[in-house]
């Protein structure tokens, strides 16, 4: 039943905007900033460079006094891995960190609160040559690097956001960019959930740490959440969506809630051989990382059917990026939107 009586939004409520740094700064190699991911992959042609883009980084204080005028109380930006630690590890990039300095302290001049996402699709290209997510010392990389970001601006910041969208990292990374399957791997599903469980981990003690350093500052994690339907009634449409479901969505939303794998999925895993490997240490930290709150974005639902084993589709762009789809037998994407707006077909059956 539809409500008719629809509660008002509390007072506090925190409207705002949301950038990340690759998108809207420009300035990509500026100041001492290292190149990301995102500066070195080949742009599809007619694209635009980062060297500009929205010009943020240059105009943010102008930006910002328009995001007040416009009523705004929360500013979400991403802060660029590389303009704090060019290398990914290592020496830190001071004018970087000046430099949001100066953004949050805009923030708060205008009275609107800075909530920072860690880390949104920009993987320092330095640490992408050392094995990426693939390598155990990611999560090491990460707490390194979440480190910095809290001694600097812990004071300042009473929102984080840790991962922006890791579930659009493990099933659509070859399209924006972020998923690199080692040369000769012979089971993608595995590697492309080791990546995962490496970004699940890294996280946590993310969280964790942040807690121990600020306790009174607020952190979780910001997955990409779409509700999946099944095509029809029929049983086996049923179920093909709550595998999607668990596979897209319950994933990352029961690690947040219980700090575990959601049993669909790891069946999913175990049936593919994919199940992650677990270093000493990682269970207890998916438990403890405790996050706060949940951030969704959401943009759009999903409708699947059931499909046989032996259906395939792919599209082109997938088989150039190495093939590197997920495997489920069971399901099959009618239509979702991709990230540049336009309906596909995205097949979850590896060839």
């Amino acid at each position: 039943m539809l409500d008719q009586n629809l509660k008002k939004f509390p007072e506090n409520f925190l409207w705002g905007a949301s950038t990340s740094a690759y998108q809207v700064e420009g300035a990509n190699l500026a100041d001492g900033k290292g190149p990301s991911c995102q500066d070195v992959k080949e742009l599809p042609a007619g694209t635009a460079s980062l060297d500009v883009c929205a010009d943020h980084y240059h105009r943010y204080e102008e930006d910002i006094a328009l995001m007040a005028e416009m009523g705004f109380k929360v500013y979400r930006f991403s802060i660029a891995w590389t303009r704090i630690l060019p290398q990914g590890t290592g020496e830190v990039n001071q004018a970087g960190i000046d430099h949001y300095h100066k953004v949050i302290d805009c923030c708060l001049k205008h009275h609107i609160e800075p909530l920072v996402t860690m880390f949104h699709f920009d993987m320092p290209a330095a640490l992408d040559e050392r094995g990426s997510w693939s390598n155990p010392e990611s999560v090491e990389w990460f707490e390194n690097y979440a480190r910095v970001l809290f001694e600097n601006y812990g004071s300042k910041v009473k929102y984080w956001l840790t991962i922006n969208e890791q579930n659009m990292l493990t099933l659509v990374g070859p399209l924006i960019g972020t998923l690199h399957i080692p040369e000769g791997c012979e089971n993608v599903v595995k590697e492309t959930y080791q990546q995962n469980h490496h970004m699940l981990v890294a996280q946590a003690k993310a969280m964790a740490l942040l807690h121990k350093m600020f306790p009174e500052d607020k952190i979780g994690p910001a997955p990409n959440i779409s509700l999946v339907y099944p095509a029809s009634c029929k049983p086996e449409d049923i179920l093909a969506a709550q595998e999607f479901n668990a596979i897209r969505n319950w994933l990352y939303l029961d690690m947040a809630v219980y700090g575990r794998y959601n049993n669909l999925v790891w069946r999913y895993l175990e049936e593919h051989d994919a199940t992650p490997t677990f270093r000493e240490g990682d269970e207890e930290a998916l438990k403890a990382a405790h996050p706060d709150f949940i951030g969704f974005n959401y943009y759009s639902t999903s409708t699947v059917q059931h499909a046989d084993v032996n259906d395939q589709v792919q599209t082109s762009r997938l088989q150039e990026e190495k093939q590197a789809t997920i495997k489920a037998s069971t399901i099959l994407i009618l239509r979702r939107q991709n990230l540049a707006g336009k309906l596909t077909h995205l097949a979850l059956e590896q060839i």
